[in-house]
């Protein structure tokens, strides 16, 4: 019961976060659900995989829950959706595979250098120039492909990813956004299927997982973050965005070197 007030309490991060600062919840989601799968003695080769394939089902839900508070503010640009949504589908999926094969301790490490570069991006204010716009069809699905690939080594959305491309190719921050959003489902859907697949076939998981992903944190995960995800969106609008970003990079640091040092011990 502890841990599942833990995963309720997470999911209400999560959500607020994602429709916030639109990025991933998946950046708090992952390194958590690692912590408390590590203290409940679940197997320490999949703790990884299940935690990725378990933010990444999560997502399903909090993306739903967050585009439809963006597009009531028209801040979704439905044909860069559609255009870059093959790509994504695709890498998504090999990105779960490609994930399957690898240790938990290569997943950390990865995951911790890429919440430095996150961080690193945040509180440097670091942002592409406007130098062109959106590609025709062939580069938005090599675009989708390389954004879901690294989403699915991260367990997020692509927020992360998806509105640096997007401000690059000259869209306003709040339509950046609001797209990424969008873009979330179907890297959520992907993703999800790609670690359910794979670990369908592996005896050692915990009770209570479909493959990669467990059911009982999912639940409370979904259970509060469909609720404050529209919060964290309508308070996009009306909160100094940049400077909650530079305060989230000090603790993705934290987080960051947590997660790295643990593969040394």
């Amino acid at each position: 019961m502890s841990f599942f007030l833990l995963y309720i309490i997470l999911g209400a991060v999560a959500g607020l976060l994602a429709g916030l600062l639109g990025i991933g919840g998946g950046l708090v989601i992952v390194p958590m659900l690692t912590f408390a799968f590590t203290a409940q003695g679940f197997p320490h080769d999949y703790i990884l995989h299940l935690a990725l394939g378990t933010s990444l089902a999560s997502i399903l839900f909090t993306s739903i829950s967050s585009v439809r508070a963006h597009n009531g503010r028209k801040a979704v640009m439905w044909p860069a959706v559609f255009k870059i949504t093959p790509g994504i589908l695709i890498g998504t999926f090999l990105g779960a595979w490609f994930a399957s094969m690898m240790s938990t301790s290569f997943l950390k490490g990865f995951f911790g250098f890429f919440l430095y570069y996150v961080a690193i991006q945040m509180l440097l204010g670091i942002k592409p120039r406007p130098a062109r716009e959106l590609p025709p069809a062939f580069g938005m699905f090599g675009a989708g492909s390389v954004i879901g690939i690294f989403s699915s080594l991260v367990g997020i959305g692509g927020g992360t990813l998806s509105v640096p491309f997007l401000t690059w190719c000259n869209t306003a921050m709040h339509r950046a956004i609001g797209t990424s959003s969008a873009i979330g489902f179907p890297i959520a859907l992907s993703g999800t299927f790609g670690y359910i697949v794979n670990g369908l076939n592996i005896d050692i998981l915990p009770s209570f997982t479909i493959g990669f992903v467990h059911l009982v944190s999912l639940a409370g995960i979904v259970m509060a973050s469909v609720l404050t995800a529209p919060l964290g969106a309508w308070l996009a609008h009306s909160l100094p965005v940049e400077r909650l970003k530079k305060i989230f990079a000090i603790l993705l640091f934290i987080v960051g070197t947590r997660m790295i040092w643990s593969v040394f011990q």
